[in-house]
């Protein structure tokens, strides 16, 4: 089974601003298309399942961005939805609660997009539910890549260290750090003995687009730790490049079969 654990679907209008935002301060995004191509690109490659991750990047629509979500699970079976909140917003709780008791089998956090650290008190409530109800969070807290674009040092929100004093807080909270923890992988590698509920996924940190790219041993050395991911489809490139680079790296089968998919079907897919 292959599971992709880090996917972007949003709606058209929306989809079109995040491409927009790239174009001025990323990257050209090779893959404009909307969401049933993309489910069928992935399909057609051989992925068996998705992890949609919607994020708020403003008040008064982490609600509507759930339902959409939801509504494409419903639709395609394919689809594991995760939901989002916009920190400090009232009904935080009651979302949370009515989302992961209910279908959605996680949280998406962006600490560089919200403009908030791992370790602010207002994501206390999202810790406090991921214990509750054994679900992960998906969190974007490695400091790269740290693009003007966001409108604030992304190293002021983010680091190994600050989301060290959340799971400390929080001992009993699943997460999961997209692009390996980039550029503090060694330091996110070191937490994952200390840390039983911590993982990370590959996104677009074992590809070469980046200069500051981790070693591919941190993959080697935690198997049981890794979640095979892409950002798909926000990409500047084919989307089975990480997938192509993973296979690459001639891992044991056992191995390869937990960061493809294993993984992230024990963290997803159990309700």
């Amino acid at each position: 089974m292959i599971v992709d654990a880090h996917v972007h679907l949003f709606p058209d209008r929306l989809a079109q601003a995040i491409r927009r935002w790239f174009d001025a301060h990323a990257w050209s995004i090779e893959h404009r298309i909307g969401v049933d191509e993309a489910l069928a690109t992935l399909r057609a490659g051989g992925v068996d399942h998705c992890v949609a991750l919607p994020y708020a990047h403003k008040p008064e629509i982490a609600s509507a961005l759930n339902d959409f979500t939801a509504a494409l699970a419903e639709a395609d079976p394919m689809v594991w939805p995760c939901c989002t909140v916009f920190p400090g917003e009232d009904g935080n709780e009651r979302l949370l609660d009515e989302a992961l008791s209910g279908v959605f089998r996680g949280v998406k956090i962006h600490c560089h997009v919200m403009k908030i650290a791992p370790d602010d008190p207002r994501l206390d409530v999202v810790w406090r539910a991921s214990a509750r109800y054994r679900k992960p969070v998906t969190i974007h807290c490695g400091p790269e890549p740290s693009l003007p674009g966001y409108g604030l040092d992304t190293r002021s929100v983010s680091g190994a260290d600050r989301l060290k004093r959340a799971l400390d807080r929080h001992p009993d909270a699943i997460a999961i750090v997209p692009h390996l923890g980039v550029d503090e992988s060694d330091k996110f590698e070191a937490m994952l003995r200390d840390y039983p509920g911590l993982y990370l996924d590959t996104t677009m940190a074992a590809t070469g687009i980046f200069p500051y790219e981790p070693s591919p041993e941190i993959i080697r050395r935690n198997p049981d730790r890794v979640l095979y991911g892409t950002d798909f489809p926000n990409l500047p490139y084919a989307w089975d490049r990480e997938l192509k680079t993973l296979r690459a790296l001639n891992l044991p089968p056992s191995d390869e079969a937990k960061i493809l998919g294993g993984n992230a079907l024990r963290l997803f897919s159990e309700q």
